[in-house]
């Protein structure tokens, strides 16, 4: 066991916005399911309730993954990059993770020079 203080949300790195980008990874699989924005709330939020918590830049509110579509994120363990400036969930997904009922969001491959498949 190490002596590592408590993680502190407000110990990161925001953008101007406030924002942190994270990126959501089946932690059984590995497959990277999508991206989203949270600030120091959503974090908090994340790690207190193991519901993976985002931050709408649209609607400008916070949205817990699966709260309308039930495609849940169970936090499985959140991990910092070495800038401190963009994190990584492990997470449980269940169902699609992305709005457009896929599996992930990063369908769109970009092969051959440029041309999308």
């Amino acid at each position: 066991m190490t002596d590592q203080p408590e993680f502190d949300p407000a110990g990161l790195k925001y953008d101007a916005n406030g924002l942190i980008p994270c990126i959501a990874q089946e932690a059984g699989t590995g497959e990277v399911l999508m991206m989203a924005w949270m600030n120091a709330a959503a974090v908090a939020r994340t790690l207190e309730t193991g519901r993976v918590t985002y931050w709408s830049r649209s609607r400008g509110a916070f949205w817990v993954k699966g709260e309308s579509s039930g495609h849940v994120q169970e936090l499985v363990e959140l991990r910092i990059d070495c800038d401190r400036d963009c994190l990584l969930a492990l997470v449980r997904q269940t169902g699609p993770a992305c709005h457009t009922n896929r599996r992930s969001c990063f369908y769109t491959a970009v092969r051959d020079g440029g041309k999308w498949s």
